[in-house]
């Protein structure tokens, strides 16, 4: 049954997985990940404030609160599209699509993260090629913007490999120590060339008055 709020109807189906709106059932079956840590590593990969870095019981409802707050954002300079990672229907993490004065501009910027069990297997290449052709296939965007801290080399390859041009940098803080971060763009130009046909959209038209578009 369709959800009637249209952004949590938003699907987006490559051969090897499926971007959904992040409903509550989808959000309750990621918590044992959040409860776990997914910011856990040697060199952090979030920048601050980030839910995900809090080790405390009360981690997994900061996290629900901040997707539940973002739902409610939404204006002509922000809005956030938050899109679970499925595999075979098993969640596996999150893909958000931000847009960014996107009435205007037409840009966005995209945020993602996976459970630990799961990365280092392509996964996270193929979400971001499946958002990527939601924000310029399905809502025309104009450009897509990435950062990642120096050190966050898998982010990083990602937008190598999927046609992003260094933008420069800036400075970002990560549980309160300052890193240096990479700025990353990516045109329609440049993702037209390597645009694929075999990822799907369902949901974006009825979604597309609510983002006022």
């Amino acid at each position: 049954m369709a959800h009637p709020y249209p952004p949590l109807n938003v699907e987006v189906r490559t051969p090897r997985l499926a971007l959904v709106g992040a409903t509550d059932e989808r959000l309750a079956r990621l918590l044992p990940m959040v409860r776990a840590g997914v910011g856990d590593a040697d060199s952090p990969p979030f920048n601050d404030p980030m839910s995900l870095y809090d080790d405390n019981p009360g981690r997994e409802w900061q996290w629900l609160r901040g997707i539940w707050a973002g739902r409610g954002r939404v204006d002509p300079g922000f809005w956030r599209l938050h899109l679970v990672v499925t595999v075979d229907d098993e969640p596996l993490g999150m893909q958000d699509l931000i847009g960014l004065d996107f009435a205007k501009f037409g840009t966005v910027a995209t945020f993602s993260w996976l459970g630990a069990d799961h990365r280092g297997r392509g996964i996270g290449a193929e979400m971001r090629a499946a958002v990527l052709h939601l924000a310029f296939a399905g809502l025309a965007a104009r450009e897509a913007a990435s950062t990642a801290f120096m050190d966050n080399h898998a982010s990083n390859r990602v937008s190598v490999r999927l046609g992003y041009r260094p933008n420069g940098t800036t400075w970002a803080t990560r549980r309160g120590e300052a890193a240096l971060m990479q700025r990353w763009r990516l045109t329609r130009d440049a993702w037209d060339r390597i645009r694929r046909d075999d990822i799907e959209l369902s949901g974006v038209e009825e979604c597309r008055p609510v983002l006022g578009l």
